[in-house]
């Protein structure tokens, strides 16, 4: 059975590899990094060893051992990185593309998809605090990123999300 499905996953990558990117990822993408002209979908499935590198570098549990990340490229030179997390909130998840410069600097946080009430998404004003992250900031909620009234368990999945897309990143990714 287990076989399977990791087949099924390894087909869905190869399909999912050739479609065309997401127009939302692009235009994310392209407001934050200069001079972008091709973003490459890969798919990724974490190791054992990975997955406990990730987990414990991240402070967080992962849901899931198989992530999507892009490449951003510039004249076929790689400038940045994304990394998409899918986390659930309360009772639906929200997927948010974390993007990440060669030398993993957190460049944006931005939501691609929520499923939760729209009164739980968090404003642009407390996205924009993931914007230029150094790649050894803490990433804690009440610490360098607050919390919001009303919206916590948004903070905190979105948080928690953003270390886990720094650990992916260091650990499977750039390596």
């Amino acid at each position: 059975m287990k076989r399977i499905v990791l087949a099924v996953l390894l087909i869905a990558g190869v399909q999912m590899a050739e479609a065309k990117v997401n127009t939302k990822v692009e235009q994310a993408v392209k407001g934050s990094f200069a001079k972008v002209d091709t973003i490459e979908p890969k798919r990724l499935i974490l190791t054992k060893a990975q997955l406990a590198k990730v987990q414990k570098a991240a402070k967080a549990k992962l849901e899931t051992k198989v992530y999507r990340y892009y490449l951003f490229k510039s004249g076929g030179t790689v400038v940045g990185y994304g990394v998409l997390i899918a986390r659930k909130v309360r009772t639906k998840k929200a997927t948010v593309l974390y993007a990440f410069t060669p030398e993993g600097i957190l460049k944006f946080a931005e939501i691609m998809a929520f499923g939760e009430p729209p009164e739980y998404i968090p404003n642009d004003t407390w996205m924009g605090q993931f914007k230029e992250k150094s790649a050894n900031a803490p990433l804690k909620i009440g610490g360098d990123v607050p919390t919001i009234s009303g919206a916590t368990l948004s903070a905190r999945s979105i948080t928690d999300g953003a270390r886990v897309a720094r650990a992916i990143f260091q650990y499977a990714i750039k390596q």
